[in-house]
């Protein structure tokens, strides 16, 4: 542990209990073998063009995976499910078979196993009594800086639009789903490095445990960035880190794990500690509106009135001190780390051309909280 760990002290004192993620994106109508696990998350781009063939069959294949929680967002070749985009460009892929967005929509959002996140953040509680029985908050969200005539996305020149996205992640998530990759994070391919900098700049305010994202097939992997909480001039800032993800599921049967638990010995810096109630107002926020999540699961929670002055944003240090980021730092200094992962299955990028390469899952185990127990 560094010299940050005295003045940090943890917040947490709940039980916890190994959870298991299996991770998978752009699968882009393909399906794979999927490991066992406690949840299972889909970050985007599950057809080419988001027909309602397309996604009969990948929903299909995922309401019949077993798992107890089953996490969806979309990609922006699901082009159906963001009904602005298709109603102005949907009969340029779509002209000889003619789609009905809202029935491709209805796949997932009518879908009694699948929970489908439009932008949109949970609360979920894993109940089953042979399962962890933990608790974590998740954010889900498919949009992407731009990228072509495709769906859900924001000018990737405007940065002011992609700001106003990204605020929306409430502080209080643990587990952050986009569909592409922040900035400098699992987001090169051979062409560019396509990340968003106010995702990250995002990510550094709300720093989850776990960030999954897909969209840049050649970056899949994982990382594990610690952020700088002490630095007072330099904003949004991240501390050097030594780790090289090795995937032990190379070239044989074994899962493609990533073990962030104690016992594995290499457990996450990340207490998932929430917002003190005395530093950051708060809101229970009813989700009624069509960017809102959708399937069965149960409350969620979204936090509002992190705004500080403009000239503070990013800044660590004291939170009580003006010149900090005071309303993302007070009560939540135990998040100093977030494991990054690119989940994509597709190797190669779209359009995918000869033999399809596609990678295995990656499965993650983290300590997550037991719900009901002692905080």
């Amino acid at each position: 542990m560094d010299g940050e760990s005295s003045m940090y002290p943890s917040t947490a004192s709940q039980q916890t209990r190994r959870t298991r993620f299996v991770c998978i994106s752009d699968t882009h109508n393909c399906t794979v073998k999927l490991p066992k696990g406690d949840v299972l998350i889909h970050c985007g781009d599950l057809t080419n063009q988001g027909s309602f063939s397309e996604l009969s069959k990948q929903v299909a294949w995922l309401e019949g995976a077993d798992f107890e929680c089953k996490l969806v967002i979309a990609g922006n070749h699901d082009l159906t499910l963001d009904p602005e985009f298709f109603e102005q460009y949907g009969n340029y892929f779509h002209n000889n078979t003619p789609q009905k967005p809202d029935e491709c929509r209805s796949l997932l959002t009518q879908s009694k196993t699948l929970i489908y996140l439009q932008h949109s953040s949970r609360t979920i509680k894993l109940i089953s009594p042979s399962g962890p029985r933990t608790t974590f908050n998740v954010f889900g969200s498919p949009y992407v800086p731009s990228c072509g005539k495709w769906a859900f996305q924001y000018p990737r020149s405007d940065s002011a639009a992609a700001e106003k996205i990204w605020n929306d992640i409430p502080l209080d998530t643990d587990i952050l789903i986009t569909h592409g990759p922040a900035r400098t994070h699992r987001d090169e391919s051979r062409r560019e490095a396509a990340g968003c900098e106010s995702l990250r700049q995002a990510m550094w305010r709300v720093r989850p445990r776990i960030a999954l994202c897909g969209h840049i097939h050649e970056a899949r992997g994982v990382e594990r960035v610690r952020w700088d909480l002490s630095n007072k001039f330099v904003r949004y800032k991240e501390l050097e880190s030594t780790y090289q993800w090795q995937d032990p599921g190379l070239g044989n049967q074994k899962n493609c794990l990533v073990d962030l638990t104690a016992k594995g010995g290499m457990s996450l810096d990340n207490d998932g500690s929430k917002v003190s109630s005395s530093s950051s107002p708060s809101t229970l926020v009813a989700h009624t509106d069509s960017r809102h999540a959708t399937g069965a699961t149960t409350a969620t929670q979204t936090l509002e009135g992190a705004s500080p002055g403009i000239g503070t944003r990013g800044l660590g240090g004291n939170p009580e001190s003006a010149r900090s980021n005071g309303p993302v730092l007070a009560g939540r200094l135990g998040r100093r780390e977030t494991c990054v992962v690119n989940c994509a299955i597709q190797a190669a990028s779209y359009p995918h051309s000869g033999p399809r390469r596609l990678h295995k899952p990656i499965v993650i185990d983290i300590d997550l909280p037991v719900w009901g127990s002692d905080s």
